[in-house]
């Protein structure tokens, strides 16, 4: 990711193209790069050839659709996504979020509220980066796990890899850096978006009991990610960083 003082690039995918245009030049107006692609084939092409800062991706697109682009790129990257959906798919939202969309607009949108959201995303992105820095380059033990935060997974005690989407790093990375502490389903969905809880909360349970199945010895009784009546959830494991 560049540094916020050099001129953010955005790729915009979309398979209408007064869309694409209409956002290319209010981007491009408004100080920043972008790019644009009509589909997911095209959208490849484009990340093959340079690097992003951030994709503003439509989930509604002939071939691969947006849903599937978001899986696909948050399992193996780390650029934030920004998805557009149409305004009564309520299930396109809540799914782009837990397969690690860092947010959503609805369509038809005011270009204002697409440059803030693009810019308040940029903004967590630097802060979480900055953060993460002083983890970068080491592993960190809890439980019967260790991840290696550079790599994005967990080791287990047999030493086999489990990797990780970017949704479960950032929501296991959150936990890692509050052990035993108790978290409300608000603040997790600050911690990890970056955006007060709306009609969407319960979606920071599914990405928890997802995250669940891949730590806990037996996910229906957990024991390192527990939930506290009436709280929310806390990690109730010691952490430690290994040298």
């Amino acid at each position: 990711m560049r540094a916020m003082s050099k001129i953010p690039h955005i790729l915009i995918v979309d398979d209408h193209r007064d869309i694409r245009d209409a956002v290319t030049r209010y981007l491009e107006k408004n100080g920043m790069r972008a790019t644009s692609a009509h589909d997911a084939i095209d959208m490849d092409v484009k990340m093959g050839a340079g690097r992003f800062d951030l994709i503003v991706l439509d989930v509604m697109m002939p071939g691969e659709d947006g849903l599937s682009v978001c899986r696909r790129l948050s399992a193996k990257g780390k650029t934030p996504i920004l998805m557009l959906t149409a305004l009564s798919e309520d299930t396109d939202r809540i799914v782009g979020l837990e397969i690690g969309a860092d947010d959503y607009l609805s369509k038809p949108f005011n270009p204002r509220e697409l440059l803030a959201r693009i810019k308040a995303i940029l903004r967590r992105t630097e802060r979480a980066q900055t953060s993460a820095g002083e983890l970068s380059g080491r592993r960190v033990e809890f439980a019967h796990w260790i991840l290696d935060t550079d790599r994005r997974v967990l080791i287990n005690q047999d030493g086999d890899d489990t990797s990780l989407t970017t949704a479960d790093f950032k929501l296991l990375t959150v936990f890692l850096e509050r052990p035993r502490f108790i978290l409300s389903r608000d603040q997790l969905l600050d911690l990890v978006a970056g955006r007060a809880a709306q009609v969407f909360d319960r979606t920071i349970d599914n990405q928890i009991s997802r995250l669940r199945r891949k730590i806990e010895r037996d996910p229906t009784r957990p024991e390192i990610i527990t939930t506290v009546r009436g709280g929310g959830y806390c990690l109730s494991v010691d952490v430690k960083e290994l040298t």
